[in-house]
């Protein structure tokens, strides 16, 4: 099992800045793929970012230029810095992990961390 801790959201005004911290511990061995997945009241969870442990980067088109995924290899974290944030941003933030283990994905989910921007 892997235990993933979210931390960094909160409120801000449009215009300012969050930085998502997620770190992994547990059975942390074969952890590939990290990532950020976002789900605003009402709608369906969608992909952030994700970020592979060779530091390959992708993002959904309405945060490119604006977020930023990173990842420390050595401390099991991702982060995400979300900059010039709207309001729609606004959304239950979370935090996924990729293991690769005998050519299985094992999937990670963390609790979630809540991201208001206002206007």
């Amino acid at each position: 099992q892997v235990q993933l801790v979210e931390s960094g959201g909160g409120l801000v005004q449009a215009g300012g800045s969050l930085r998502l911290s997620c770190a992994a511990s547990g059975s942390i061995f074969g952890i590939n793929a990290m990532g950020w997945y976002r789900q605003a009241p009402g709608k369906q969870r969608e992909l952030v970012a994700t970020i592979t442990r060779g530091g390959t980067t992708n993002y959904a088109d309405s945060v490119k230029g604006r977020f930023t995924i990173s990842r420390d290899n050595a401390k099991n974290t991702v982060y995400l810095q979300m900059n010039s944030l709207k309001p729609e941003d606004t959304a239950v933030y979370y935090c996924k992990v990729e293991r690769n283990i005998l050519k299985t994905v094992i999937e990670s989910w963390g609790q979630g961390i809540q991201v208001t921007v206002s206007s």
